[in-house]
């Protein structure tokens, strides 16, 4: 096969991109190795070489008139291979290593460790899909980014966003204010990603965590963020247990008259409630809670295998901390505990197992919400503040226990908190006050001195300042 050569300038090319059959090359005159070969494409332009070994390379410089590739910035490229070579280096191998570390960082971006080994271990988890949902939502705008770049500027920079967003473009409408977002809400979120963080820097796909010891600012509560988080954590005064009570009676009563009054327009099939403790699981739900102090969550997961009625007991692993604590941890139950589940257990045929609470449509967990809208009829019903929260209830068994004289150990260990400092911080300022019975009985127990002997004998007999008559 003949070897075609000429200079490869614009013009030379522009008419091999017409007449060059494919598969054909022709070499140019001046620079050793530059040729071109006609493809489907059009003119490839290439550079062919022999590294240190022998071995022949070809490199690829791009396609004739594709992006800004022209015979003037060929022939420099060229140059520029052909000076590589010369110092003894392969143009080749480093556009391959460049292309390597390209894909390298491609598979540390945000997005593609989230949709890649983030994703397995997510799915291994009972909340992992949320988390992963909320790490591609909330931080949608850095799913391109390499892990490795995320800063503080950024996370600062995100925060101010989020507590302050932009009204949505709209069309002939004014524009809706959007509402900031919570700083809970915030922090969720963002611990999610930071999950993500450390679960690639721990496996070595980034170097370090670039966001460790970085944390969101708190912003200033406000007034009503100052009542509100007053309303939530506190105790149940007297009267308001009563309401509850009378509340949950009330609600029961409402859907009893409600079941007799489509029982009688028809609707005989539906099971008759005058005759059943509990119209549904509302009422024994909420009394489990007010009777055991167990967060939603770990009533939502609660199954009848973690229930011993004999031994008035409840075992099981709490949802919240079974990621650093995963053996189940056993609770002991009141009388009245003990009652309510006794009778709902009865009413449910007594299953051996299953799920103490489950949905009424489905059978399955109830949502993290669905206790919502009955809380708020019962509430309603009872004449209760509308901010007493239903976690109000778990916050009234700690502080009920705590005025009580329990010792803050055993609280601790019965509201299943992870550190008793927690305990300590929300509930200790309801102990008694103790101290100044200890302190006299330390006092009584000490003999006096004889000038304290002799000054309470002055004021039995009057005291130091007793008025004597003139002699």
């Amino acid at each position: 096969m003949t070897t075609k050569t000429e200079r490869l300038t614009t013009r030379s090319l522009e008419r091999l991109a017409k007449e060059l059959p494919e598969g054909d090359e022709v070499w140019d005159s001046d620079a050793a190795g530059y040729h071109v070969r006609a493809g489907k494409r059009g003119l490839s332009l290439r550079v062919s070489y022999y590294n240190l070994s022998g071995k022949r390379r070809v490199l690829t410089l791009g396609r004739y008139g594709v992006g800004n590739m022209t015979a003037a910035k060929a022939r420099k490229d060229v140059g520029e291979v052909l000076g590589i070579v010369a110092q003894g280096g392969d143009p080749r191998a480093v556009l391959e290593e460049t292309k390597a570390e390209e894909k390298r960082q491609q598979q540390q971006t945000l997005g593609a460790y989230l949709a890649g080994p983030y994703t397995a271990y997510q799915n291994r988890k009972k909340d992992g899909v949320a988390n992963l949902r909320r790490i591609e939502k909330d931080f949608a705008d850095w799913l391109d980014k390499p892990m490795g770049s995320l800063s503080r500027a950024d996370v600062e920079r995100w925060q101010a966003e989020q507590e302050i967003p932009k009204a949505p473009k709209t069309k002939g409408e004014p524009p809706v204010k959007p509402q900031p977002r919570a700083f809970g809400t915030l922090k969720r979120s963002y611990d999610a990603l930071c999950g993500l963080l450390a679960h690639a820097a721990e496996r070595k796909v980034i170097p370090v965590h670039p966001l460790k010891g970085v944390k969101l600012q708190r912003p200033a509560m406000s007034e009503e963020d100052l009542a509100e988080q007053g309303a939530q954590r506190r105790h149940l005064e007297a009267e308001e247990v009563k309401a509850l009570f009378a509340g949950l009676e009330a609600y029961q009563e409402a859907k009893r008259a409600q079941r007799r009054n489509s029982r009688a327009h028809g609707k005989t099939y539906l099971p008759d409630l005058d005759g059943v403790a509990y119209v549904d699981h509302v009422a024994p739900w909420i009394l489990t809670m007010y009777y055991t102090g167990f967060r939603p969550g770990d009533l939502f997961g609660l199954r009848w295998d973690h229930v011993n009625l004999a031994f008035r007991t409840v075992r099981k692993t709490i949802e919240k901390t079974a990621h650093h604590r995963s053996e189940p941890q056993t609770f002991p139950l009141s009388t009245e505990a003990v009652d309510v589940l006794k009778t709902w257990h009865q009413q449910q045929g007594e299953p051996k197992t299953g799920l103490v609470f489950p949905s009424g449509k489905h059978g399955e967990r109830m949502s993290a919400t669905a206790m919502q809208k009955p809380w708020a009829a019962v509430r309603q019903l009872a004449g209760l503040p509308q901010d007493l929260h239903l976690y109000s209830l778990r916050h009234n068994f700690a502080s009920q226990l705590v005025m009580a004289g329990a010792d803050l150990l055993t609280v601790s260990k019965l509201m299943a908190h992870s550190d008793i400092q927690t305990t300590i911080t929300h509930y200790a300022h309801l102990r008694p006050d103790h101290t100044r019975d200890v302190v006299e009985a330390f006092a009584k127990a000490v003999p006096r001195a004889p000038a304290e002997a002799a000054d309470r004998s002055d004021e039995d007999a009057g005291g130091p300042f007793k008025v004597v008559a003139d002699a």
